[in-house]
This record gives structure tokens, C-alpha cells and sequence, in this order.
């Protein structure tokens, strides 16, 4: 685009999920020293994206220097955090997991400035997670929710712009960027790749 939308878009770090799978409080699991929510808001504050977290009432989170929204309890379902940063910001959303631990400013900056929806697509998957949505696709994945859509159909049925493996690959590695830490081997795989 070049207008410079990317100072205008907002980034929510979504961190409503349990975290069973690593002991529960994925944004407080330590990586290499430091909150494992640190690492994508520190990359969304560097791409200038005025990044906010959502999550539940009751998750563990860090001491954090950011507008934190809390989304209801209930349902328990990953695109009631999009929806809720959705109708906290009126521009469009840099939507983030809150355990990407290599997401990088200048990949998101560049993805800012996608039309929305626009989602990272790695090995024929889209990761919602890594994606950019309008205040206008918050009715459709509204309806998605209501009907228990799982949250890639919800998203694949947006008709969102697929960034794919070969635009991803100027900011890194593309399955390295869009990594998520789900449980305590991913966690130690994690801090391997950190020391390379």
C-alpha cells in the first residue's frame, strides 16, 4: 500500500488460551529469561502497531506496559479473542499469539499494511494468528462463532489474501516465524533456536 496504514493499525497479542498444555499461563512461561508474551509485543511495538492484549479474566499474565481487554469466559473458542480486539479497535487488527516467539517488526509492519484479510499461510495451512483483519469482518466471524465454526474455516471463509511461504521468506524462515509454543518440547525447541 505505502500510505502508511501500518501506523494506523492496532495489534492485539491474544493470550485467552489455558496453556494445558504447557502448565497453564503460556503468556508467563519463561523463554530464554524472559515472558513468552514478551516477544510478539515487543515485535509489534517496534513495527509501531500500538499493540494491546486480550485475554481472559482469569489468565496469568505478566507485569505488561499495554492496554490489556478482557474477553468473557464464555465460549472458550480462539476467535472470541479476535472478535473481542475487534470491537475494542475501530482500525484495522494485527491479530497475534501471545506464544510466537519469533514474529519480527519488519514482517509485521510489512503485513500491516495488507488489504484486510490478509492471513500467513505455511505448508498449505493459514495461521489466524498471524493475520490482519477490518472492523467490518467481525459480523462474519461473529455468525462463525455463533455456529462453533472452527477458527480456520471462519477465517478461510472471510476470502482472505493468502501470504504465502515465498513472501514470508524475506523476513526468515516461514515455518520458524509462524511457530507457536504449545508444550514443553516446543518450549525447549524454542530456546534452541534462540541461541542460533
Amino acid at each position: 500500500m505505502g500510505d502508511g496504514r501500518a501506523a494506523r493499525v492496532r495489534a492485539a497479542i491474544l493470550a485467552g488460551g489455558s496453556g494445558s498444555r504447557l502448565g497453564g499461563g503460556k503468556a508467563t512461561v519463561e523463554l530464554a529469561g524472559r515472558p513468552l508474551i514478551a516477544y510478539p509485543l515487543e515485535a509489534a511495538v517496534e513495527a509501531g502497531l500500538d499493540p494491546f492484549v486480550v485475554a481472559k479474566r482469569g489468565s496469568a499474565l505478566p507485569e505488561l506496559d499495554c492496554e490489556v481487554s478482557r474477553e468473557p469466559d464464555e465460549p472458550t473458542h480462539p476467535l472470541l479473542g479476535i472478535l473481542t480486539a475487534l470491537e475494542v479497535s475501530d482500525a484495522p487488527l494485527l491479530a497475534l499469539g501471545c506464544d510466537m516467539p519469533f514474529v519480527t517488526a519488519p514482517l509485521l509492519n510489512w503485513l500491516a499494511e495488507r488489504d484486510p484479510p490478509a492471513v500467513a499461510e505455511v505448508g498449505g495451512r493459514i495461521e489466524p494468528l498471524l493475520a490482519i483483519y477490518a472492523p467490518a469482518d467481525a459480523e462474519r466471524l461473529r455468525g462463525a462463532l455463533a455456529e462453533e465454526a472452527p477458527l480456520g474455516a471462519a477465517v478461510e471463509a472471510l476470502g482472505p489474501e493468502r501470504v504465502g511461504e515465498a513472501q514470508l521468506a524475506r523476513f526468515g524462515e516461514p515455518r520458524r516465524l509462524v511457530s507457536s509454543v504449545n508444550t514443553e518440547s516446543d518450549l525447549a525447541e524454542a530456546a534452541r533456536l534462540l541461541t542460533d
